[in-house]
């Protein structure tokens, strides 16, 4: 095992300190499938002998990994590889495209391999992630500068772990306007999704905890919640939520944790709760004194006035923490959300935020916040609806022009994804890798689940967030038309060219 570290050489005469080198070294070796997933690092000890270094170096390069998602831990076993990695860049250096959905070692291995390239001219259905040429810089410009100017080195020292209170009262503000009314004092600052769901579960989740999700599910909870040793109870979403019987039953079987939902426009599916089973399923929550997790993936996205109700609007025993990014609206790469917090966890989730990064930017937070009173996020909220309501209107009417017979997909109404239903046995790998061949990536839905036994049907998840129309219309049609061949033809030679 060790000889594959032997090679790992740290500069001890540059400015880059060691365990950032290490952490850079093992973070490669992980993304480019030399360390596959569920590979037991050497123990911390072993691994300073082997490199010359204090211990030290090696427990901050392995915690900066497990921070990120490249390795989880094991109590009294050591560090373990991802089964998800976490981000993947591909590309150009002028023109750096991100798959946010990460593909398992398989595809990571074709990708690796050259027989996935993701370039400048791919036809990206995989990143839920906007274009930079959305981005707001200008307005954010003048907010950055006026907090400098206002602030001076203010803005750069440490802010207090629940949040930047001018913020968090800014927060409350919007959220008021879709019927949740919270304080500031219950608004806790969040560096995006991601860290909220790893700080609720640092602060809820023992060793052998279980945990209810959906399924399928967002993939970097699931990874969350197995970094924490915790057992997933998956509960398979329908069109209008998970059937509760099922949910109920394992709440009495399993006294899991919490619940993890994404109850609007849910990620992967788009699937939404009807606002009847919201209800129930809260009541399920106070019955057996659960809480449950509410991500709020893209809510705010809808186009066909389904006006869905938050749980955190309907929670009347405070048992939902809910959760929020501002990265699909916004620009993902500032890493802000929020969460609300039930007050009897309070406590809990700012020690766990303290542990983690201490406190989110405050130059970031001193800026949104300013950028909000300003009438700035509404303006560009706005706009963005209008980009992502027209490319959802293409994506549904060139799907409904083109898709094969025996294929389906449900019409979700808002959100980022279409999930499309494959007929029993098509061939998703030929489909993925004749696709990629053809300057097209798409999220296979396998990626989605914890648990192999649970994939009953064919899936795939085309998101429209990064992509402009023309090339929405484009790639639907030749992915439409790789389908139906190999459909009528049964499994084609993957370099196969669309017609």
């Amino acid at each position: 095992m060790l000889e594959l570290f032997n090679s790992i050489k740290l500069d001890k005469d540059t400015d880059t300190p060691l365990y950032l080198q290490l952490y850079d070294k093992i973070k490669e070796m992980i993304i480019s499938g030399t360390l596959v997933p569920d590979f037991r690092l050497p123990s911390i000890r072993r691994l300073s002998a082997v490199l010359k270094v204090n211990q030290v170096t090696v427990v901050n390069a392995f915690k900066r990994l497990e921070s990120e998602g490249y390795v989880y831990s094991k109590p009294g076993s050591g560090f373990y590889t991802s089964n998800i990695v976490p981000a993947l860049n591909k590309g150009t250096a002028d023109s750096p495209l991100m798959l946010d959905e990460l593909y398992q070692q398989d595809d990571i291995a074709l990708i690796n391999s050259g027989q996935v390239k993701i370039g400048e001219n791919t036809i990206n259905f995989a990143s839920a992630t906007p274009t930079p040429e959305l981005f707001p810089v200008e307005d954010f410009k003048v907010v950055l500068n006026e907090v400098l100017d206002r602030d001076k080195g203010n803005a750069f020292g440490y802010q207090e772990s629940q949040g930047f209170f001018p913020l968090r009262e800014s927060i409350a503000g919007i959220l008021c306007k879709r019927g949740i009314k919270c304080s500031p004092e219950n608004i806790q600052i969040i560096s995006g999704a991601q860290q909220g769901i790893d700080i609720i579960s640092k602060a809820l989740l023992k060793q052998g905890n279980c945990v209810i999700t959906e399924s399928p599910t967002y993939t970097g909870a699931i990874a969350v919640f197995r970094s924490r040793d915790a057992r997933i109870i998956d509960v398979e979403m329908g069109e209008d939520g998970p059937n509760l019987n099922i949910l109920e039953y394992n709440l009495k079987k399993c006294r899991p944790a919490f619940i993890y939902t994404i109850p609007s426009f849910q990620n992967p599916t788009s699937y939404s709760y009807s606002n009847e089973k919201r209800a129930d399923l809260l009541k399920l929550a106070d019955r057996y004194g659960i809480y449950v997790i509410e991500d709020d993936y893209v809510s705010d996205l809808d186009f066909e006035g389904r006006n869905y109700i938050p749980l955190k609007a309907m929670d009347k025993w405070d048992r939902v923490v809910f959760i929020k990014s501002f990265s699909k609206i916004f620009m993902p790469g500032l890493r802000l959300g929020f969460m609300i917090v039930p007050s009897r966890l309070q406590e809990n989730i700012v020690e766990a935020k303290q542990t983690t990064d201490i406190s989110t930017s405050a130059l970031i937070q001193r800026a949104f916040d300013l950028y909000i009173r300003k009438g700035f996020w509404d303006k560009h909220f706005n706009f963005m609806y209008g980009i992502y309501r027209e490319r959802y209107d293409k994506m549904t009417e060139t799907l409904d022009m083109h898709l094969p017979g025996g294929f389906r997909y449900h019409k979700p109404g808002g959100g980022l994804n279409i999930w499309l239903s494959l007929p029993y046995g098509f061939p998703v790998n030929t489909l993925f890798t004749q696709a990629s061949a053809n300057d097209i990536v798409f999220a296979p839905g396998r990626i989605f689940y914890s648990s192999n036994s649970l994939q009953k049907l064919n899936n795939i998840r085309l998101s429209f967030a990064s992509l402009y129309t023309g090339q929405i219309d484009e790639g639907v049609r030749k992915l439409c038309s790789m389908m139906g061949i190999l459909q009528s033809r049964g499994q084609p030679h993957s370099s196969m060219p669309v017609l």
